[in-house]
């Protein structure tokens, strides 16, 4: 009994920091919740627990993690590409926001991301109103990238919550 509890708080403990952390352009977060109920499969399975529905609710939240991970790289990049914002751009924002994140902390990439985009807009088109008119679209998708990402998040949490109360 306790260990199950335990457990249970373990799994979502790491499903809510992976669902916050969603936040962050450059956090796994649908990917750590798919982390947290494939060790709870794990887990289960050793023990003898998991019967066919089970095995259904991993499947789908297997499948919301794979939808969750082309929507994370889909809407950001389009909403980018719309704007005629070239690749390197593009990765110049995202690997400065990746290492400003292990550097200054994850909170800093929310500002760093967005400044090195439009530094690099800026630089390349010596255009303020074009480099702002490219941050802005990053923006726009971030905030429709998470959007989405929360929901798929909260939906594998709940399908998780009822393979859980199950058990």
């Amino acid at each position: 009994m306790f260990l199950t509890i335990f457990l249970h708080a373990l799994i979502l403990t790491f499903m809510l920091v992976g669902l916050v952390g969603l936040i962050l352009p450059i956090f796994p977060g649908i990917a750590i919740i798919w982390l947290s109920a494939f060790f709870y499969m794990l887990f289960s399975a050793l023990m003898g627990g998991m019967d066919g529905w089970d095995w259904l609710l991993f499947a789908l939240i297997t499948v919301l993690a794979v939808i969750g991970s082309f929507v994370d790289n889909v809407i950001l990049a389009t909403k980018l590409r719309e704007t005629g914002t070239p690749w390197r751009s593009i990765l110049i924002g995202m690997g400065a926001g990746l290492v400003s994140s292990f550097l200054v902390t994850p909170i800093g990439a929310l500002v760093v991301t967005p400044l090195a985009l439009y530094a690099a807009e800026y630089l390349r088109l010596r255009d303020k109103g074009a480099a702002l008119r490219t941050t802005q679209a990053f923006l726009i998708g971030w905030g429709w990238t998470f959007l989405a990402l929360f929901v798929i998040g909260v939906t594998m949490i709940g399908l998780w919550g009822v393979w859980a109360m199950k058990g």
